[in-house]
């Protein structure tokens, strides 16, 4: 059997610091936090409050998870970070990534000073959540742009479209592609044609604003979504556009073909009923810009014409 003498080392050893909180939010208890890498001693804390420790808006959010796991009596398991920023009395010019942990918050079946308790165990989990962050941009970014791709445009499009359908948001998209791309592929190399589409990419990226959404949607083909604009803002957008990329794209030249773009231009309307009701109208008007001869800008018709 092991006794409390024993019990209290192991308690001590453990590498991730476990707190005994009331529902007020007082430190009661610290046990472990033995990882020096990424934990200091946090013995100070026992007394004080987080209320006294932490800024009021993440403060409060520490209060409700203990009142969650309270009030349920299940394990509470909840992500957060935790910055220079959140605590009160220290800088704000700290370390700007904040240091992410995964707190497990179980209540506990007796009271401290006729208060309800939990034990809230608070795991570093910064490298993994930086690797999970790492992970979801390679599976939403094309690789040769750097653009979000085709998986993170559906998701984008519906999401817009929901917000257009339902409070009568005016959103817009591009769609567009380029101009004679094979015939500078056929004579000069796929590597030219590369740098072709990287150069596309690239005047995208400068003239979006901060919540526009840039995606190549497949080859040569991409798509932009353009927030909070309606069909007037487009059109002025998608013709300064397509001056910028005449010319970047004008020192492409193969066998008398110069490299352009045809530019389709769409706004969600209900009559769509769907994002991808937007995205075939704007598919349209870039085939009409191509059948009229290529290096044009053409606004789609609405009604689902």
């Amino acid at each position: 059997m092991i006794n409390l003498e024993q019990m209290a080392l192991i308690l001590k050893a453990l590498p991730d610091p476990a707190f005994i909180l009331s529902r007020s939010g007082k430190y009661l208890a610290l046990f472990g936090g033995r990882d020096a890498r990424y934990y200091h001693d946090g013995s100070g804390l026992v007394g004080c409050y987080i209320a006294d420790l932490i800024k009021p808006d993440k403060a409060r959010w520490f209060l409700d998870q203990i009142a969650l796991a309270l009030d349920s009596g299940q394990l509470l398991i909840a992500e957060y970070e935790l910055s220079n920023r959140d605590v009160k009395d220290l800088p704000d010019d700290g370390p700007q990534q904040p240091i992410w942990f995964e707190g497990r918050v179980q209540a506990l079946d007796f009271q401290v000073s006729g208060e309800d308790v939990v034990l809230w165990v608070a795991s570093n989990i910064s490298a993994r959540h930086e690797l999970e962050l790492q992970l979801k941009a390679l599976s939403d970014t094309d690789q040769l742009t750097g653009l979000f791709n085709r998986r993170k445009l559906e998701y984008e499009l519906a999401s817009h479209y929901e917000l257009s359908a339902r409070y009568a948001v005016l959103n817009s998209i591009l769609m567009f592609d380029l101009d004679n791309l094979k015939i500078i592929n056929d004579n000069l190399g796929h590597q030219v044609g590369d740098e072709l589409i990287q150069v596309v990419a690239a005047v995208c990226r400068s003239e979006l604003r901060q919540n526009d959404i840039a995606c190549r949607f497949g080859g040569d083909e991409f798509v932009i979504v353009l927030p909070n604009t309606g069909p007037e803002q487009a059109l002025q957008f998608a013709c300064r556009l397509h001056q910028l990329l005449q010319t970047a794209l004008s020192r492409f030249v193969a066998a008398g073909s110069v490299a352009s773009v045809s530019i389709g231009v769409a706004s969600m309307v209900p009559e769509d009923g769907s994002f991808s009701g937007t995205l075939q109208r704007a598919d349209r008007a870039l085939y009409q810009a191509k059948k009229l001869g290529k290096n044009q800008v053409i606004e789609a018709l609405t009604g689902g014409r």
